[in-house]
């Protein structure tokens, strides 16, 4: 049984051939609905949006968009998108892809974890024992000695020679002692979509300094490279429902702060012992921990609130919810953040959600934004449309018409005071309602 899984595993990882590296950046963009419901569906070649995504405000399913060989597209959006293009100075393909340089006082370091749950099994591969990737990003010195970090994905390069972006962090690099104590911020990525999804916002968390664990949920997933070079693929049974993937995805948060626990005990829980970062040990605070996640992940913050009473604020960058954590009383800080045109005026588990919500609680909308424009797509996209086999019409109406620079650098500074309040006591005005200096944010009252 697990010779064949393995031999299964390889053979996907061969088949899928460029489209397995698309995951990375088109995986977190899928609808919530799409993400569960049909992730153990055949995928097809053509873009979609499923039904939850029109009801929520035509969210668009990316993931199947990225096999469509036909839909492969030069830069010539320019003329329709001249602000977004112009904004990202786009270089025409084969290039480097690059993200936006974090804006925080620190440097950031990052270090890829193995770890093991000895006490749970699988949920979706019977007789193994629950694994998971996990990637730390936190403020950090001597940087230049250690090398630049790559995104975790399997490859590098995708079509027409464009290859993925160098990340700001440096592998293993030791913590900056002067950053104190850091607050813990999870976060969970999309449907399908790794764990190197959203690393524009995870890395300038970092450098704000925070210390920020990125999850890899395996199987949900759709490629998660462990040591070695094994892979595991997606393996949902056919049916399975999106309030089960969420229940998952819950139980992975409360074992990865209990893995964060030994960490500040002093042990080291990386399944081959990795050498942990030097002052990695003295940093970890489990007494501040939030959360954050977009789609599903975000969907998914909710419920893990609820399993693990040690998150003190959570975030949830348009996700749809499902199952039972939208009707269930939630008394911790929690902020809906949507897109343009989904909040929870049409999304009725926003709204179910929302009279749960006896905490501090904020909705608020980016305006012009789309469901991609909360991951890493948003910049990616514009960069190298081909190369993701994106056309002109999907990716406005992925990312919608805002600037892509400006949407990360609204999304930033709102998490961080979001984060910043609850975690650190740092109250920001921003929070307080509508701001001159972000007219892109509106309060949903």
């Amino acid at each position: 049984m697990k010779h064949a899984r393995r031999r299964h595993s390889r053979l996907r990882t061969r088949v899928a051939g460029t489209t397995g590296l698309l995951t990375l950046a088109l995986g977190a963009g899928i609808a919530p609905a799409t993400a569960a419901e049909k992730a153990s569906a055949p995928m097809t070649t053509a873009a979609s949006v499923d039904d939850a995504g029109q009801a929520a405000g035509q969210m668009v399913a990316l993931d199947d968009a990225a096999q469509a060989p036909g839909q492969a597209v030069g830069l010539g959006d320019a003329a329709q998108h001249p602000r977004r293009d112009a904004s990202l100075k786009v270089a025409p393909a084969p290039g480097q892809l690059t993200l936006p340089a974090p804006t925080g006082r620190h440097r950031v370091g990052t270090v890829d974890l193995h770890l093991r749950d000895a006490k749970r099994m699988d949920p979706w591969v019977p007789g193994q024992q629950r694994e998971l990737m996990v990637s730390l990003w936190y403020p950090a010195t001597h940087t230049s000695r250690y090398p630049a970090a790559l995104l975790p994905n399997s490859q590098q390069v995708l079509p027409g020679g464009v290859t993925l972006p160098t990340t700001a962090g440096h592998t293993g690099a030791p913590v900056d002692r002067k950053a104190g104590k850091l607050p813990v911020l999870l976060y969970s990525p999309g449907g399908r979509g790794n764990r190197a999804t959203g690393t524009a916002l995870v890395q300038d968390l970092a450098s704000r300094g925070y210390l920020v664990v990125t999850i890899d949920h395996t199987h949900d997933t759709g490629d998660v490279v462990f040591p070695g070079g094994r892979h595991e693929v997606s393996m949902l049974p056919p049916g399975t429902k999106s309030r089960d993937l969420i229940d998952v995805r819950a139980a992975d948060a409360h074992f990865v702060i209990d893995q964060l626990a030994e960490i500040a005990r002093g042990h080291n829980p990386d399944v081959e012992h990795k050498p942990l970062p030097h002052g990695l040990t003295q940093a970890v605070s489990t007494k501040h921990i939030g959360m954050f996640g977009a789609s599903l992940g975000g969907g998914s913050v909710a419920a893990a609130m609820h399993a693990d009473s040690r998150i003190d604020a959570g975030a949830n960058l348009d996700g749809q919810l499902f199952g039972s954590s939208e009707h269930q009383r939630l008394d911790r800080p929690y902020m809906l953040f949507s897109s343009g045109h989904h909040n929870r005026n049409t999304d009725p588990s926003w709204a179910r959600l929302w009279e749960n919500l006896h905490g501090e609680r904020l909705d608020l909308k980016l305006r012009g934004s789309g469901h991609n424009s909360f991951v890493d797509n948003q910049v990616l996209f514009p960069q190298a449309p081909g190369a993701f086999g994106v056309t002109p019409e999907v990716m406005q109406q992925a990312l919608g018409t805002i600037d892509p620079n400006r949407s990360i650098e609204v999304q930033r500074t709102y998490v961080a005071a979001f984060f910043d309040k609850h975690l650190r006591n740092q109250h920001s005005d921003l929070l307080d309602g509508p701001s001159r200096h972000f007219p892109e944010i509106a309060f949903v009252r």
